[in-house]
């Protein structure tokens, strides 16, 4: 019998490589010599699969070096849940527009739902942290949620920009946060200083009993009574689902000028409601608010009572400038018409700051290099000219007074007075 033809062909060349079709013919008696004389090749195919291995694992390694993760914390559901769809539809148009790749990094976005609930926000935070490896914590759409998060970030060393929670103090809770939402300070203060040169006597305060509204009722009863104006009764009202009826019945009775109000993105329009159906207005009395309560997003379902009211706020979607109009539009289109508000602009401009800090360090990714890059940071936003104050890392903005009014069929926030460049007021004045 002829000697089967032997395959003198490299390995790497073969039509045919070892299979364990192969191995179990051989088994069977078939070619047992080629087994034999393959065990110096199969010492070569484990040490080439190794060597692969570990291209693989280092060219992985380089991926997740050059892959930066943001983890961006809203609510989603629950009470405040239009503040996160406002900010998540404002980053993902961010990043349509100006791609995923930053200064040689890929920007990878992770969302986690937390409801506005702290104890989700810190274990999400951690999760986040240990689990997936993210270089940035953002979002937190109300103060306790940004306060649980702190000592985090701290711990961490990570960036964690807040772009919607407003209280004051929220910037010192750690050296890793940064502002670029607004705080209620910025919006009482001049709204106050308005209704006091506008003849404004006798106000009744209204505000939600947590952080922002505290700050809010302090600083606009600061502000008004210094110039002569008369809180008559303070109202802190629940934070979960408030219930407006009897609060605003007592109003009824103390005869004010008007009201000075503020609760959270998503309860204005049902406080507006409210009002109109215990005739309030009838009774003449006016509101005068943070933009909160004449949210962007709400003001439409709030009906032409509202013509007139006049707020104080850092963002309208009526704002006149070139920047909005086209960051409206595309807001529009992307979110079948969905007009944006301010907590929409706060998403936007915090993926601006994260773009530009990466520009700005070069593609450095520790969180020192990345705050230190932010730190008195000045761009132009859809709101106006902002920036980031070096001392306080908050944000620092134009506030403007407004007035609702009826424009092409729809109501907007249109705006008639400016107050440029706010700082915090409450971290103003403990700095004097």
């Amino acid at each position: 019998m002829a000697k089967p033809k032997r395959d003198n062909a490299p390995m790497a060349t073969r039509a045919k490589p070892y299979s364990k079709v192969d191995v179990a013919e051989d088994r069977f008696g078939v070619r047992r010599d080629r087994i034999l004389r393959s065990k110096q090749m199969v010492r070569s195919y484990v040490l080439a699969a190794a060597v692969a291995a570990f291209g693989v694992s280092a060219t992985d390694g380089a991926l997740a070096q050059d892959t930066v993760k943001i983890g961006f914390i809203l609510p989603m559901t629950g009470q405040q849940q239009s503040t996160g769809k406002q900010e998540l539809a404002a980053i993902k148009l961010y990043m349509a527009q100006h791609g995923d790749t930053v200064a040689g990094k890929k920007l990878e976005l992770i969302i986690r739902d937390d409801a506005a609930v702290p104890d989700n926000t810190r274990r999400i935070a951690h999760e986040l942290i240990a689990n997936d490896k993210v270089t940035f914590l953002a979002g937190f759409g109300v103060t306790p949620a940004a306060l649980a998060v702190a000592p985090l970030a701290t711990e961490s060393k990570l960036p964690q920009i807040v772009t919607a929670a407003g209280t004051s103090i929220i910037t010192e809770k750690s050296p890793y946060i940064v502002r670029t939402s607004f705080t209620l300070a910025q919006s009482t203060v001049p709204m106050a200083a308005w209704a006091a040169q506008n003849g404004i006597k006798k106000v009744v305060s209204m505000t939600s009993d947590f952080g922002p509204g505290i700050d809010a009722e302090k600083s606009f009863q600061s502000e008004f009574t210094s110039k002569g104006g008369q809180v008559i009764n303070a109202i802190r009202l629940p934070l979960a689902n408030p219930d407006f009826s009897p609060f605003l019945h007592s109003v009824l009775d103390q005869k004010p000028e008007a009201i000075f109000v503020f609760v959270p993105a998503g309860q204005g329009g049902n406080f507006v409601k409210k009002f109109i159906e215990l005739g309030l207005g009838k009774a003449g009395i006016k509101i005068i608010a943070t933009g909160d309560v004449m949210d962007d997003d709400l003001l439409n379902g709030m009906g032409d009572s509202m013509i007139g009211t006049v707020s104080a706020h850092m963002y309208s979607a009526d704002h006149d400038s070139a920047l909005n109009k086209t960051f409206v539009a595309a807001f529009k289109r992307a979110n079948g018409g969905l007009r944006p508000n301010f907590m929409a602009v706060g998403g936007y401009d915090g993926m601006h700051l994260i773009y530009e800090a990466f520009k700005k360090t070069g593609g450095k990714a520790d969180g020192d290099s990345l705050i230190e890059a932010m730190k008195g940071m000045s761009w132009e936003s859809p709101r106006g000219p902002i920036s980031i104050d070096p001392q306080t890392r908050d944000i620092v903005q134009n506030v403007y007074i407004r007035k609702v009014e009826k424009k092409t069929g729809e109501l907007y926030n249109v705006e008639f007075a400016t107050v440029e460049a706010v700082k915090d007021p409450v971290k103003a004045a403990e700095q004097k």
